[in-house]
């Protein structure tokens, strides 16, 4: 069956581009990543490659025409999939002319981020059999950055689902099956009931045609996951296609798996290990995917690439503490949440202005400094599915109250997976947390590229001596900063971190500051 081929997102926030010049002809075979159009966005000029070998049966757009990003640029059919006969040539009767009516269209899982190739569907939004409309959410899924809501791109109603929740979707594959409102053939239901009782499917190997199986690309994942050969496949299907059903059926042929077998490890049993492991009784194996996986591969990176380095220091936070009860108050009258937290992140910018090399990251080569005028301070998030560090852009133009009302949208969005794309980009430094879950000292990963890191310990009231003498209850946080030392030494970060405690401590100087 020929396929559409969505025109994939080609440069942020870049929605339509035109179409500059078409590579290929209609009824041209291409191959895998042949180059198929040039296109031309209001910052380049881009080439479109192919994603399949297969036959152009349709250019969607002539040249000069705008193509819209997420809809269908050319159709292709694919060599895994093998056009069905005419109807004529089975039921034995003319194929009547195009009629309008209802067809069934596959919705191509769309790119969805730069360098993302595959995600997590964490829920559907649908079910099958229930309308859609354009634009409405479909479902979630979970890349290695965000969660992020597929829409519908037209009304229908649908038809199939082929990814269960919590499997792996790839991009450009499909994702779900939608009856509409279009121009069909005489491939469609009425004919093919007449079809199907001229030659009942009881007396058809429909093995036959499965030397090339007739499959689509989700029903062919399942096959690989569940090793069988679709060329020994019954096919249900007209012309012998193989549907999902056919393959969970007792008579479904299990090819044995080789010994470089690459089938999902969600799919195979889970055994106890031999030896010392055994004692262990493994109850159950959890797949490392989304925002996890990436997690683990930044941790790893950064670890292995960057030098760090620690320096501790505690901070008396008392009249800072003074300072925001009295104003919360009257703050949360105006629909304010005013934590600590924005008082941190204004106060880190505020010495940023005098040490902006805490503020710079190493180009990947490590032969540039490269420093920025934007303060983007990203704040590590414990959401439900994981750890999320969103940014707060532009800190060194905002208010603590502008601030404050960032750190609440951020902090909300992270704990409900709804965070955008665009507020995970760009961070320039990062503060943690870790103190709100208890702890007073950390050793905090550098979030690559950038050059330092600060983990809050939690806070407490401690025993100190006052100018006379006296000892008096304070309020003291300690606080962990970590530092990329090829860029940062020791003396830098010290006298950044008392700057920083200054504004903290006296927080008079701090609005100073601000003026």
């Amino acid at each position: 069956m020929a396929q559409d081929f969505l025109l994939p997102d080609i440069g942020e926030g870049i929605i339509e581009c035109e179409l500059v010049e078409w590579l290929v002809n209609e009824g041209d075979r291409v191959e895998e990543d042949q180059a198929v159009a040039d296109v031309m966005t209001d910052k380049a000029l881009v080439q479109i490659p192919s994603m399949h070998n297969g036959v152009i049966t349709r250019l969607y757009h002539k040249k000069g025409e705008i193509a819209k990003v997420h809809a269908p640029l050319f159709e292709i059919q694919p060599d895994d999939e093998v056009a069905p006969k005419p109807v004529q040539e089975v039921a034995g009767t003319p194929a009547p002319e195009a009629t309008t009516g209802e067809i069934v269209k596959e919705f191509l899982l769309p790119d969805i981020g730069e360098g993302i190739v595959e995600c997590e569907v964490v829920e559907w939004l649908v079910a099958v059999g229930d309308e859609i409309q354009e634009d409405q959410p479909i479902c979630d899924v979970m890349t290695d950055k965000a969660l992020v809501q597929i829409p519908a791109i037209e009304n229908g109603v649908v038809s199939e689902l082929f990814t269960k929740k919590g499997s792996v979707a790839k991009v450009h594959a499909p994702l779900f099956s939608y009856r509409c409102e279009g121009e069909v053939s005489a491939v469609t239901a009425p004919v093919v009931e007449s079809a199907q009782q001229t030659a009942p499917v009881a007396n058809v190997d429909n093995t036959a045609n499965n030397k090339k199986a007739i499959a689509s690309p989700a029903v062919r994942r399942v096959a690989r996951e569940m090793n069988i050969d679709l060329t020994q496949v019954n096919g249900s299907g007209k012309n012998g296609r193989v549907y999902k059903s056919d393959l969970l059926a007792p008579s479904a042929p299990v090819v044995e798996a080789s010994t470089n077998s690459t089938t999902d490890t969600a799919m195979v049993p889970t055994t106890v290990p031999s030896g010392d492991l055994a004692a262990n009784h493994v109850a159950s194996v959890e797949p490392i995917r989304g925002i996890k996986a990436a997690m683990a591969r930044q941790m790893v990176d950064s670890v292995s690439t960057i030098p760090h380095f620690t320096y501790s220091e505690e901070i008396d936070l008392t009249d800072l503490i003074a300072l925001r009860g009295g104003m919360k108050d009257a703050y949360k009258e105006q629909g304010v949440k005013l934590t600590m937290m924005p008082f941190f992140i204004k106060a880190l910018s505020l010495a940023i202005k005098e040490y902006p090399v805490l503020n710079s990251q190493l180009t990947n080569d490590g032969s540039e400094l490269q420093y920025f005028s934007q303060h983007n301070v990203g704040m590590a998030v414990d959401s439900k599915v994981g750890l999320l560090v969103p940014n707060i852009k532009h800190v060194q133009n905002l208010s603590i109250v502008d601030v404050a009302n960032e750190v609440t949208r951020l902090t909300d969005a992270a704990r409900a997976g709804r965070l955008a794309q665009d507020d995970m980009k760009h961070g320039t430094i990062t503060i943690s947390n870790i103190g709100a879950l208890g702890g007073t000292t950390a050793t905090p990963i550098i979030n690559k590229p950038e050059v330092a890191i600060v983990a809050l310990g939690k806070l407490q009231k401690l025993p100190r001596f006052d100018d006379a003498g006296n000892v008096v209850a304070r309020q003291i946080m300690n606080v962990s900063w970590s530092g990329d030392h090829r860029v940062i030494d020791g003396g830098t970060i010290a006298r950044f971190c008392n700057l920083w405690k200054s504004y903290l401590e006296n927080p008079s100087s701090m609005m100073m500051a601000m003026s």
